[in-house]
């Protein structure tokens, strides 16, 4: 199970931690498993020897041990060669033979020691039962434990490396422990702990992003692999090693030239450009806070209003606060979406949904069910503002299927692309012709830039027309559509790579 924990943030940073994901690494590891539990179990049957059991789980220990240094290799070398050879589900085969070549063998080895330990402990027939419940029991104690400590202690505290080093060490003492007390095994023993000395000495740090020696910040949460890049320009926030930017901060405090700036036209459309009158003071929520670029332009744009946010991922408001200047005025929940608007009471001008991260969308936070809390938290003339961030064309869709579910709540529905972007701008209202007076509300913006920026959009938002596609809280399969349109940014941006490959082979490519 610490295995099956360390594969999850492993593989996040490159493929997202998407339920596909998910059920990529339990499948592989069960299909080991099982193996190793037949196998096992005839090795058992033929030379009843446990020496042999404990060498196989020196093996084992050794190659987990050594996942840290060379997993990271292994994965952005398989990916490399998929791209130019397949060109559908890259990410699901990429996932999948990473896993099968760094996880299956050891986990195989793993599966070998129940059905052996069984063979070796059973002497009386009549004591079979009750040493295999004994056994059982052990088995799922330390799945339990393999289960919460990586989750809560291990990974948050020590990474994902160090992980693997700690569990790959625990199987070599319990080797170590059974040589030193039945003989034998010395140099095993004595070889297996120079190569872990040497594991740990080289793959000790959690640094995915291997090829990056300019990070302000590389690490883990409970939730996200995350990096910060600081230029001379910017610093930036992201969750994958391989794709998408999740926050920004523009130096000059000028506008990111991102989605955020065109999320600004929600505030405009709920009449908060407008000179206070005084009453209820305005207020903007943000679901998905990241590192709080779109709270800071909120509080910059229209230092009026109240910005409050909710960020699940407590590491990131960390970082918001230490690399990006988010104001401690700005308060920040640390909570899921979903979950904060079920226990708030209060009612905004302004939401703005921005919790999909690349391929990673929560299917509770896509629903009509969602959706409908969202409107029932929003004032009479209120607005959401959501961030589609894989915007791929129209058609059947993930954000065709998240604009129609949408629609389905609210009564007007307008986009938005964003140019040079894969992100649509999606805002929605209650109240019918969202549009209705926004080049006048435009004119209320104080700022030249931003008014200047957002008068050049207003004639590209259009309205949505729905197709009658709807997300549910029981059916709402965001996984598959997400790998499907990310396949498709993917394939787009690599053709001329895939048609360097065809025409000149791997020797072509190796001349950029």
């Amino acid at each position: 199970m610490a295995v099956e924990q360390g594969a999850s943030r492993l593989l996040a940073p490159y493929f997202s931690s998407s339920q596909i994901v998910w059920t990529i690494i339990i499948g592989t590891i069960m299909i080991a498993m099982a193996l190793g539990n037949i196998f096992g179990g005839r090795w058992a049957d033929k030379d009843p020897d446990p020496a042999k059991l404990f060498k196989r789980i020196i093996l084992a220990a050794i190659w987990i041990a050594a996942i840290p240094f060379a997993g990271k290799y292994i994965i952005i070398g398989i990916t490399g060669i998929l791209i130019v050879t397949i060109s559908t589900n890259l990410l699901i085969w990429a996932a999948f033979l990473a896993c099968m070549i760094i996880f299956v063998f050891p986990l195989f080895l793993l599966g070998t020691v129940t059905p052996s330990l069984i063979r070796y402990t059973v002497s009386d027939l009549d004591e079979s039962g009750s040493i295999a419940g004994g056994l059982g029991a052990c088995n799922t104690v330390g799945s339990i434990l393999g289960t919460f400590l990586p989750t809560f202690v291990t990974i948050p505290t020590a990474g994902t490396a160090v992980t693997f080093l700690i569990f790959a060490g625990a199987l070599l003492v319990l080797a170590a422990l059974y040589f030193i007390v039945n003989g034998g095994g010395r140099k095993a023993i004595a070889a297996s702990l120079v190569i872990f000395v040497l594991c740990s000495v080289f793959g000790h740090s959690s640094n995915f992003a291997f090829w990056e020696n300019d990070l302000a910040f590389e690490g883990e949460s409970i939730y996200n692999y995350l990096q910060v890049r600081d230029s001379a320009d910017s610093t930036i926030l992201s969750t994958n090693v391989m794709f998408g930017v999740q926050s920004i901060r523009k130096k000059n405090e000028n506008l990111t030239g991102m989605y955020y700036d065109y999320a600004l036209m929600a505030p405009v459309m709920a009449g908060l450009a407008e000179s206070s009158t005084g009453g209820e003071k305005p207020s903007v929520l943000i679901l998905g806070m990241g590192s709080g670029t779109f709270a800071v332009q909120c509080a910059r744009y229209f230092p009026q209003v109240d910005v409050s946010g909710v960020e699940i991922d407590e590491k990131i408001t960390e970082l918001a606060h230490e690399y990006f200047e988010l104001p401690e005025s700005i308060p920040v929940e640390t909570y899921d979406g979903r979950a904060y608007l079920n226990a708030d009471k209060k009612k905004y001008d302004v939401i703005m949904v921005d919790a999909y991260q690349d391929i990673t969308i929560p299917f509770q936070m896509s629903s009509v069910e969602f959706f409908s809390l969202v409107k029932s938290h929003l004032k009479d003339n209120g607005v959401m503002v959501v961030n589609l961030n894989m915007y791929d064309g129209d058609g059947e869709t993930i954000t065709s299927y998240l604009s129609d579910t949408i629609a389905s709540v609210f009564e007007d529905v307008s986009v938005i692309d964003v140019p040079g972007a894969t992100n649509r701008e999606l805002f929605a209202a209650s109240r019918p012709e969202l549009r209705e007076g926004l080049a006048a509300a435009v004119e209320n913006v104080s700022d030249h830039e931003l008014r200047a920026m957002l008068t050049a959009s207003e004639s590209r938002l259009k309205k949505w027309d729905s197709t009658g596609h709807i997300f549910t809280d029981d059916r709402a399969p965001v996984e598959l559509m997400g790998i499907k349109t990310i396949d498709g940014l993917i394939n787009s941006e690599i053709q001329y790579y895939k048609d360097v490959f065809r025409e000149k082979g791997f020797s072509g490519l190796l001349e950029f």
